[in-house]
C-alpha cells in the first residue's frame, strides 16, 4: 500500500473537573473511527487527544475534596483514560497539560509572545465566571448570567497580561475568506464571522493572579498562564514544538489536518487559537470542525437534571462495538444527535443483530450445513449475482466519498446497505431450496461463496467503525484484513475459494428486550443513588424539576432509618457495595454503587436513609432489595444520606 502522506488529527482536550458523560466520550470515539479510516487508506497517522488540567476551578475542586491539586487531576485524568481505553480509541499520545514537556513549552511561548509585543501587561475588570474560567462585559450577559452555563457571574479586578488579538483581526479573516474549508460545517463559519469578527476583537486576557494552580509566567512571579495559552498550546507541544526553533522530529505532523472539537468551543479554536499561531509563525490548522452535541431526549446532558449517561453503563449492557456504532452513526453531521436507553435497544436489534449479526450467522451456518464449512466458487452465475457485485463493488468508493467530507454516519451506512443488499441476495437466491436439488450444488456453492466475499469486504470496511466485530468477522470466515486500496482496486472475488468457515460461529450481537434493559436501567440508576440526586455545592446547583406528582403518589413510597449492620464489596463489580441493612426486626440486602466513595469497613455501622418498598432488583447477579438514598455533587462525588440525630432503626422517614 503506497503511504498517502501524514494526517494529524487532535480532540479537543477533556477538562479534568469529573468524569466524562457519553456526551464528552462521542467526540473521542468519532475521532478514533476517522483516524482508523485514514490508517486504512495508507496514511501515516497522528492522533493525540488527552486533558486540560489547571485553573481555579480544579483549585477549588481540590481544596474541597482535601487533596493537592495534582493529585485530584491525577485521579480524574486516570479515569477519563480508562475511558477512552474501554472504547478502544488508537490515539498515539493522551497529553496532559501537567506533562512536564508541555510546560517547559508554555512558559516558553508566553515570554516569546511577551518579547515580540504580542502580549502586553494591564489590568481586567470584568464579570467573572469560575465554572467556565471567563470574563465576560455585562452586554455579554444573558439575563445577568454567564452566557455559556447560565451560572452567576462575580466582579472581578486583577492585573493580568492581553494577547493582542485586534492586531491580527484583518489577517484571520482574510484567511477564513481564503480557505473556506477551514471551519467546519459552514454554519458554524458565519456564526464566528459574524457575531464575533465583524463586530471587532477585543484583547484577551492571557494571565491571571487570582489563583496559584497552573504554570507559572517565569520572569513575572504571581502571574500563572491562562488557560487559552496552556490549553490550545497542547496541539502542538505534543508534536515536540519548541518555541526556540529545535523542533523534534514529530513536528513534521503539523500543521494538524483536523482539529475536532465541540460547537461550544469553536471560538476559542478558530478566533484564539489562530491568532496564537500566527502571532508564532507557525502554519494554521487545515480544518476545525465543530461537531454538534449527543442530547439525551433532546436535552444537554446535565448531572443537576439527572439525565446523564455513562459510557461504562452502556458498555455493560450492550458491549463496547454496539457503543461505538450508536455513536458515530446517530449522530447527524451539523445538528444536534440524541441518546437514549430505548433508542441504543433498537439500533442494536435492528442493525446489530438483525442485518449484520444474523447475515453473518446463518451465511456461516449454511456453509457448514451443506458444504461442511468449505467456501468454493463454482462459477455458475446468474443475473441476480450482477447486482449484489455492483453494490459491493461501488460501496469502498462511495465511503471514501463520506469520510472525506467527515459525514461518518453516512459511511457507515454505505457499508449497511451492502449487508442490506447480502441479506436480500438470500431471499432472492434462496439458498434452502437450492440444497433440494442435486444438480444445482454447484449453483448453492456460489451463491454462498457470493454471500461470504460481501461480508469480507463489509468487515474490512467496518474495522474502522467497530474494530472488535470487524475482526471477529473476518477470523469467522478465515479471511485476512485488507487495506482500502485492494477493496479499490480488486473488487469483488478475492476472498479464496476453497477456504473453510469457523465450525462454530459465534452470536455477534444478541437481540435485547427493552423492558429487560430498562429494568437495569433502573436498577443500576437506584445502585448509583439516581433516585435521590440530590446534587449541591456550597453555592448550590438549580435541579431542573421533574413533573409533579400528587400526595397520593408520594405515599406509596415508603422511607425508613436503617443500621448497616455488615457489608462487604460484589465480586467481580467495580462500583458495587453490597449491605446487610437492620431495619426495625427486619434485615434487607441493599446493593448500592459507592465503592468509589465508601469502604465495606466505614459503610458498618452508619445510620442511613432508605427506599424500603422498591421493587426488587438483581445487579450483578445480586438481589437488591431498597436503596440507599444519597446525594451527588456536580462533580459526582455521592454521599450517603443520614439522620441527623441518632433515632432507632426502623424509624419512618416522613
Amino acid at each position: 500500500m503506497a503511504n498517502k502522506g501524514k494526517y494529524y488529527l487532535t480532540t479537543a482536550i477533556t477538562y479534568t473537573s469529573g468524569k466524562p458523560h457519553i456526551g464528552n466520550t462521542y467526540e473521542v470515539v468519532l475521532a478514533d473511527a476517522i483516524v482508523r479510516f485514514k490508517r486504512f487508506q495508507g496514511y501515516d497517522v497522528r492522533f493525540q487527544t488527552g486533558t486540560d488540567e489547571h485553573g481555579q476551578k480544579v483549585e477549588l475542586k481540590a481544596a474541597e475534596a482535601g487533596v493537592t491539586p495534582k493529585e485530584f487531576v491525577d485521579n480524574v485524568a486516570g479515569e477519563i483514560k480508562r475511558i477512552w481505553d474501554m472504547m478502544n480509541t488508537s490515539y498515539d499520545r493522551f497529553i496532559r497539560t501537567t506533562d512536564p514537556d508541555h510546560e517547559e513549552q508554555i512558559k516558553k511561548i508566553f515570554k516569546k509572545l511577551y518579547e515580540q509585543d504580542d502580549i502586553y501587561k494591564g489590568e481586567y475588570e470584568g464579570l467573572y465566571c469560575t465554572p467556565c474560567e471567563s470574563f465576560f462585559t455585562q452586554s455579554q450577559l444573558v439575563d445577568g448570567k454567564c452566557p455559556d452555563c447560565g451560572r452567576e457571574v462575580q466582579p472581578a479586578k486583577e492585573e493580568a497580561y492581553f494577547l493582542r488579538l485586534s492586531k491580527y483581526q484583518d489577517r484571520l479573516a482574510k484567511h477564513i475568506e481564503e480557505h473556506p474549508e477551514f471551519i467546519q460545517p459552514e454554519s458554524r463559519k458565519n456564526e464566528m464571522i459574524n457575531n464575533f469578527i465583524k463586530p471587532g476583537l477585543q484583547d484577551l486576557c492571557v494571565s491571571r493572579t487570582s489563583f496559584k494552580w497552573g504554570i507559572p509566567v517565569d520572569f513575572d512571579p504571581g502571574h500563572i498562564v491562562y488557560v487559552w495559552i496552556d490549553a490550545l498550546s497542547n496541539y502542538i507541544t505534543g508534536v515536540e514544538y519548541d518555541a526556540d526553533g529545535n523542533h523534534g522530529e514529530l513536528y513534521r505532523y503539523w500543521p494538524a489536518d483536523l482539529h475536532l472539537i465541540g460547537k461550544d468551543i469553536l471560538r476559542f479554536h478558530t478566533i484564539y487559537w489562530p491568532i496564537m499561531l500566527m502571532a508564532l509563525d507557525v502554519p494554521l490548522p487545515k480544518q476545525v470542525f465543530g461537531h454538534p452535541w449527543l442530547l439525551t431526549n433532546n436535552d444537554k446532558m446535565s448531572k443537576s437534571k439527572g439525565n446523564v449517561i455513562y459510557a461504562d453503563d452502556l458498555v455493560d449492557i450492550f458491549g463496547v462495538d454496539a457503543v461505538r456504532y450508536f455513536l458515530v452513526h446517530e449522530m447527524p453531521f451539523d445538528n444536534d444527535g440524541s441518546i437514549t436507553w430505548e433508542l441504543v435497544v433498537e439500533r442494536n436489534n435492528s442493525d446489530l443483530a438483525n442485518v449484520l449479526g444474523n447475515l453473518v450467522n446463518r451465511t456461516i451456518s449454511m456453509s457448514n450445513k451443506y458444504f461442511g464449512g468449505v467456501v468454493e466458487d463454482k462459477g455458475v452465475t446468474e443475473p441476480v449475482d450482477d447486482d449484489l457485485k455492483a453494490v459491493a463493488n461501488s460501496t469502498p468508493a462511495k465511503v471514501v466519498e463520506k469520510m472525506d467530507k467527515l459525514r461518518v454516519a453516512d459511511a457507515i451506512t454505505e457499508i449497511f446497505t451492502l449487508l442490506k443488499r447480502c441479506n436480500k441476495y438470500i431471499d432472492e437466491t434462496e439458498p434452502w431450496v437450492l440444497a433440494k436439488d442435486d444438480a444445482k450444488k454447484d449453483r448453492l456453492a456460489t451463491v454462498l461463496y457470493n454471500l461470504i466475499e460481501g461480508i469480507r469486504i463489509s468487515a474490512n470496511l467496518l474495522s474502522s467503525f467497530m474494530p472488535e466485530t470487524a475482526e471477529k468477522i473476518l477470523s469467522q470466515i478465515n479471511a485476512k484484513a485488507c487495506d482500502l486500496d485492494e477493496l479499490l482496486e480488486k473488487g469483488f472475488g478475492q476472498y479464496v475459494s476453497g477456504t473453510k468457515v469457523t465450525d462454530a460461529p459465534e452470536i455477534l450481537f444478541q437481540r435485547l428486550d427493552v423492558n429487560e434493559v430498562m429494568d437495569k436501567v433502573l436498577a443500576l440508576e437506584a445502585s448509583q443513588g439516581g433516585a435521590a440526586d440530590a446534587a449541591s455545592d456550597e453555592e448550590g446547583i438549580d435541579i431542573e424539576a421533574k413533573p409533579e406528582i400528587s400526595y397520593d403518589d408520594f405515599m406509596k413510597m415508603q422511607f425508613q432509618v436503617g443500621e448497616i449492620i455488615e457489608c462487604k464489596e460484589v465480586e467481580n463489580s467495580k462500583k458495587l457495595l453490597c449491605s446487610q441493612v437492620k431495619i426495625g426486626s427486619q434485615t434487607r440486602q441493599i446493593v448500592s454503587g459507592i465503592k468509589k466513595w465508601y469502604s465495606p469497613e466505614e459503610m458498618v455501622g452508619k445510620k442511613v436513609m432508605v427506599l424500603v418498598n422498591l421493587k426488587p432488583a438483581k445487579l450483578a447477579g445480586v438481589l437488591s432489595e431498597g436503596m440507599l438514598l444519597c446525594a451527588e455533587d456536580a462533580d459526582g462525588n455521592v454521599v450517603l444520606m443520614t439522620p441527623e440525630k441518632s433515632v432507632p432503626s426502623g424509624s419512618e422517614i416522613c
